[in-house]
């Protein structure tokens, strides 16, 4: 009797810490799953979902001697321990760069690539890195050098052919580097299990009521869904960010000019798509003077665990972020949108400063 007078004290307390959303407040919430959105081959990368190609692309993602002075590696800036970027305001390669490092976890499900989306497919972007002398400073040559040395018999296995003509062995480094990224989901998170047992009418009772508040507050008044959308918490797209920018470093704007006369883009050669349907929105793009101080809007999925933020790494907190973006807020409106977004990880940090 006094278990189930517990079981059923418990489910009214559940129930007095839920809060009752309107019905478009529940569209809202809805639209941001289910978690994990279904896995679909790269139409533009030929090995892309392969086994053997995600074997052969986490071990170049772990290999120094891929980089000029064989010392850099992948994982210098992107660290499985720090989720996979390295917890500094701005890369550091062999030389320190102008951006923020960006997590590649959950990176298969982006359009656009890099914070001006200099990049059109996930396997060009991870070329870039080999290429830039701040990074890992190698070459084509180099890089197919260093197949040859260390992995001549992997590339034959994945890729059917000799590795013997320098661009295209840089290619193809790039889409086994990308298969293996593509299988750096995170898992579901408090907020995915409040977000089911929403659309199924139920009641989650573990999910803290500040993050309930914050949700109502993002996808509400704080406005914050209108860029941050979908499952993976961004519409994939591009948006001014309230942070001076360089003059050298002018966003999307400069991104699209890089993208258009880049010759790993899907517009080129190397694209595996014989119907070329993925380069549509790269034949589409132009730049225009509004793109200047634009990046990418990034996914808030396991945002709790990537700080500093922002393309220059400019900002330490969340707090920080949101007080920066979100006019008219309270601080008691932050800290619930603050206790919302640690529920996009799969395990919510301990509250810091905010």
């Amino acid at each position: 009797m006094r278990r189930l007078l517990a079981i059923s004290l418990l489910g009214i307390s559940c129930l007095a810490n839920a809060i009752d959303f309107s019905e478009k407040e529940r569209q809202a919430i809805l639209q941001h799953g289910p978690w994990p959105p279904p896995a679909r081959p790269d139409p533009s990368n030929r090995v892309s979902g392969k086994p053997e190609a995600i074997a052969f692309g986490e071990r170049l993602f772990f290999e120094p001697r891929l980089s000029g002075p064989g010392s850099v590696l992948c994982a210098t800036c992107h660290a499985p321990g720090r989720a996979f970027q390295d917890g500094k305001p701005r890369a550091f390669g062999l030389a320190q760069v102008e951006r923020n490092t960006p997590s590649v976890l959950n990176v298969r499900y982006a359009r656009w690539f890099g914070w001006d989306g200099a990049h059109d497919s996930l396997w060009s972007q991870s070329i870039r890195p080999l290429l830039e002398p701040k990074e890992m400073n190698a070459s084509a040559a180099q890089v197919m050098a260093a197949v040859n040395r260390l992995f001549p018999a992997d590339y034959r296995k994945v890729f059917k052919e000799e590795p013997s003509e320098p661009e295209t062995v840089l290619a193809n480094v790039g889409k086994a580097l990308a298969a293996y990224q593509e299988t750096l989901v995170t898992g579901r998170t408090p907020f995915d299990q409040f977000r089911d047992a929403l659309q199924k009418g139920e009641v989650e009772g573990k999910y803290p009521p500040a993050a309930q508040r914050g949700l109502r507050v993002f996808v509400g008044k704080g406005g914050c869904a209108s860029c941050h959308s979908g499952p993976a918490f961004t519409n994939g797209d591009f948006a001014a960010t309230k942070i001076a920018f360089a003059a050298d470093d002018s966003g999307r704007l400069a991104g699209i000019k890089k993208l258009k006369s880049n010759q790993f883009n899907l517009l080129g050669r190397y694209n595996d798509d014989p119907s070329r349907s993925t380069a549509a929105g790269t034949r589409d793009l132009e730049a225009r003077p509004g793109n200047a101080g634009e990046f990418r809007v990034p996914s808030l999925r396991n945002a709790a665990n990537t700080a500093p933020y922002m393309h220059d790494g400019s900002l330490a907190t969340l707090g920080e972020v949101l007080r920066r973006h979100s006019q008219g807020l309270a601080e008691s409106e932050i800290a619930d949108l603050v206790a919302f977004l640690e529920s996009l990880s799969e395990e919510p940090r301990a509250r810091g400063q905010h």
